[in-house]
């Protein structure tokens, strides 16, 4: 066990490479594509653009060429890797899309819900879309994401493909509630209709009604027992549209993992989106890149990373519930190091998921077993195997040389946090920064700020370029100058050898809108 260990923290350490296996299907790169590798479509890549662009010793700076095909002006920029895969592992999308009302007569979501906008989008001055609230057409939403792929790209360059697409199928469904913002989505939509034409306190009365209808104890009944008192959960509107997000991502894992039977989609990614949508961000993380929004210098943190070490407790109580899932090599309690052999019979430090502090316990045989969470920082793994404990695809992902499966450890679904923006009045230079952890592994997030900050406040508050400037100048930080020791950013630290993509988006536009 101890020899299978070290060979998997090896080869995590010196990088998953591109279509390696690591835990793959055997034989799934006979399969064909999903999705052939690329770079983002808004970049506006030629193929022998993307081939240079995959360059580990100069790692090119890759900018938009028109900041036309972004809304708000948004800037993006990105860069490879040193030579730890052989392709840039991050994807990106940016789209503002219109979701379609559900035809007449139908139940079920239409399986095209939405059509494109981004492409009849002019710059600047609002952007030329309106959030659609008197219900002519449908819901407009704008939507951006970050796929930070791992053990290979078909994961993220899938979901960068479709998961907007499952965002919409889910807004489908709870559009007509979303477009009447004085009525209370009802408990239950199968048992009457939404009516337009009632007040808003009717409409509340007919859909508690409604919800009561045939429950145990309620008048008319089959079989009603002595008259109790029902209360209903007030459910807003705001959590609809979290939920929709956090379905979009159980769907779209569902997805990959029924098409990877078909299709070659290789490893898995994590996921950061961001949806405006009627006057509000939605940023939704499954993994460990991150959101900040930087408003007036001040730094707002919209994601929290979702590490074996932040999720230790989940992960600990899993195993302590379904052991098997250990394979018989593992223990669920962390010790502050490896238990040796000698140590049988003494008392150690130790904690279990019940414990947020350490206490000490007698050591037992099986406390010699490899934990389930090793390491610190970025070098902790889940089953000494995988650095992240959210995202989507993985589900051939095993411990190397074993067939214990990882998936079951690992969560699809994302932490969705709120920012009213139409609510706040922003500047020129307030914005929301998206970058994979490439970034962040490198730069805090006040160090960030403080970059972005001072790089806006030297431009042109009316240079629609400023904000891809920005990201070009950010990940420069990031990345560092090639030197005899590698590379290095300010005050000789070791720069990001990962890959590095961030999006700077500008606050203002909302404003202009609403």
């Amino acid at each position: 066990m101890l020899t299978r260990v070290k060979s998997a923290v090896a080869s995590i350490m010196g990088g998953m490479m591109a279509g390696g296996s690591n835990g793959e299907q055997p034989g799934c790169s006979d399969l064909p594509l999903k999705f052939p590798y690329s770079r983002p479509e808004f970049l506006g890549l030629s193929p022998d653009e993307v081939e240079c662009s995959a360059d580990h010793i100069a790692r090119p700076i890759l900018i938009l060429k028109e900041t036309k095909r972004l809304p708000w002006s948004t800037g993006y920029a990105e860069v490879i890797n040193a030579g730890k895969s052989t392709l840039n592992e991050d994807q990106a999308c940016c789209e503002v899309l219109m979701v379609k009302r559900r035809p007449a007569g139908t139940s079920t979501p239409n399986r095209t819900p939405m059509t494109r906008r981004r492409s009849s989008l002019p710059n600047g001055e609002g952007m030329g879309v309106r959030e659609n609230l008197d219900n002519s057409e449908g819901l407009t939403f704008h939507y951006w994401a970050l796929f930070d792929g791992h053990a290979g790209s078909g994961v993220a360059v899938m979901a960068s493909r479709l998961l907007h697409h499952h965002i919409a199928l889910q807004l489908q469904e709870v559009m007509e509630i979303l477009c009447n913002p004085n009525l209370l989505p009802p408990t239950c939509l199968a048992e009457e209709p939404i009516n337009h034409h009632l007040t808003p306190t009717s409409q509340r009365a007919l859909t508690r009604a409604a919800s009561l209808r045939g429950a145990a104890g309620a008048p008319g009944s089959p079989s009603t027992p002595p008259t109790r008192f029902f209360t209903e959960k007030k459910v807003s509107h705001e959590s609809l549209v979290i939920g929709a997000i956090e379905n979009a991502f159980k769907d779209m894992d569902v997805q990959i993992e029924k098409e990877k039977a078909v299709y070659n989609i290789s490893g898995g990614c994590t996921a950061l989106v961001v949806v405006y949508l009627l006057g509000k961000l939605y940023i939704g993380n499954a993994g460990d890149s991150r959101a900040i929004i930087i408003r007036a210098k001040d730094v707002i943190p919209m994601s929290a990373e979702f590490t074996p070490e932040s999720e230790r407790q989940r992960l600990q109580f899993l195993a302590y519930m379904q052991p098997h899932l250990l394979g018989n090599e593992f223990t669920h309690l962390e010790f502050p190091r490896r238990v040796q052999s000698k140590e049988v019979g003494k008392r150690m430090l130790y904690r279990d998921f019940t414990m947020s502090g350490w206490a000490y316990k007698t050591i037992e045989d099986d406390d010699l077993k490899f934990p389930l969470i090793y390491g610190e920082g970025k070098k902790a793994r889940v089953l000494a195997t995988i650095g992240v404990t959210r995202g989507l695809g993985d589900h051939n992902l095993k411990v190397h040389d074993s067939n214990i499966y990882i998936k079951p450890f690992l969560s699809c679904c994302p932490e969705v946090r709120v920012y009213p923006l139409a609510q706040c009045e922003h500047g020129a230079d307030d914005v929301l920064v998206l970058g994979t952890d490439g970034l962040w592994d490198v730069l805090s997030n006040q160090e960030v700020a403080e970059l972005v900050t001072c790089f806006l406040a030297n431009c042109d508050p009316d240079d629609q370029h400023r904000y891809t400037m920005a990201a070009q100048d950010l990940i420069m930080r990031a990345r560092g100058v090639l030197k005899d020791r590698g590379w290095r950013i300010s005050n000789d630290r070791l720069g990001s050898g990962d890959d590095i993509s961030v999006y700077i988006i500008p606050l203002m536009y909302a404003n202009k809108q609403n």
